[in-house]
């Protein structure tokens, strides 16, 4: 807050900046400041707001009546009720002590409208956080459904997904949505990655499938750690959801339902084959997810930084920064933890 001889000194420059030829709203928005603010200052420098006086609305609560509706919220017959069951079950007894945003606002100012009751209030958990170093760490795993030209009848996709390469590891279409469909194919795609007694985390969503009893038990046979996203929380599934939309949006998909089973099929192995061995992947500085699973992407990005280097040195006037960064973080995140965030009251 400016002091009355500061601001008769801002108001001396605006005045002699006005003299010189400058328009006032210019030069007000130069010391940030609105006209409003300017006209007030020159009706009035002192500013009397701060010990302004103002009356109590009329229809403000008094102290006495306050008490009162405290005193009936925290009644045993009321503490376990919300605000909009207290007021109509007070009507009914003829009595009438104040509306619901009222009795809001009064037990919020004494902190007790955060949860009203003897049940937990209910709490939010953080995400499961899994760090992968290198591929067949951490897999992800989902379904999605594929449209038929039948009406109501869909193909389902499995899809399980290394989340350090990217690539995909494992995909089946079947004509249903089942346990023992998933469990299969886990089972096979450990088997071709052969990594049978490595650490293995497996995430997914919480489907009916994914929590299937021979789901679970083929991973406790294959000691896979099993993960599961928070309760209708699509995002702790993000790697799989990302997959399925450049999938269902790149041009290879069809512009009409598949016919049978098998078209499915054909079309879901060639995505897979374009995919993992000609999809350049952004998130992998642009070497496709068959590279990076098979450790060729540090070489590759490396040749990448020394023609780069050879080129600036050839025409150093045509670069005026530094070349292109084509460093790949090793480490890869699923629902990586955040720093906690500051908020002011």
């Amino acid at each position: 807050m400016t002091s009355p001889s500061d601001r008769r000194d801002v108001l001396a420059i605006l005045d002699e900046a006005v003299a010189a030829g400058a328009r006032l709203a210019p030069a007000c928005a130069m010391l940030e400041l609105s006209i409003r603010t300017v006209q007030r200052w020159r009706r009035k420098p002192e500013d009397a707001r701060p010990q302004a006086r103002r009356p109590a609305p009329a229809h403000q609560l008094s102290d006495e009546e306050r008490q009162r509706l405290l005193a009936v919220a925290n009644e045993p017959a009321h503490a376990q009720m919300t605000p909009h069951q207290i007021v109509p079950k007070l009507a009914d007894e003829g009595i009438f002590l104040a509306s619901e945003s009222t009795f809001y606002r009064v037990l919020k100012a004494v902190r007790q409208t955060t949860h009203r009751g003897r049940s937990k209030a209910p709490q939010r958990r953080a995400p499961t956080t899994h760090r992968a170093s290198g591929p067949n760490q951490v897999w992800c795993w989902d379904i999605t459904w594929m449209p038929s030209t039948v009406k109501g009848r869909y193909f389902y996709w499995y899809m399980v997904k290394d989340i350090h390469s990217r690539l995909l590891v494992a995909n089946e279409v079947h004509d249903a949505e089942s346990a023992d469909h998933a469990g299969e194919l886990i089972r096979k795609a450990c088997l071709r990655e052969r990594i049978a007694g490595r650490p293995l985390v497996l995430h997914s969503d919480n489907g009916s499938a994914m929590k299937g009893a021979v789901m679970l038990a083929t991973l406790h046979e294959l000691g896979v750690t099993s993960s599961f996203s928070r309760p209708r929380v699509s995002n702790d599934n993000a790697y799989a959801e990302a997959l399925f939309r450049t999938a269902k949006y790149c041009p290879l998909w069809p512009e009409r339902p598949f016919d049978t089973l098998d078209e499915a099929r054909q079309w879901v192995n060639r995505f897979v084959a374009w995919y993992n061995h000609e999809h350049r992947h952004s998130a992998l500085n642009y070497v496709t997810p068959s590279q990076r699973h098979a450790g060729h992407a540090d070489h590759l990005l490396a040749a990448r930084d020394a023609l780069y280097a050879k080129a600036r040195q050839q025409h150093p006037a045509r670069w005026s920064r530094q070349t292109r960064d084509w460093a790949l973080a090793n480490d890869v995140y699923l629902n990586p933890e955040r720093p906690p965030v500051n908020r002011v009251a």
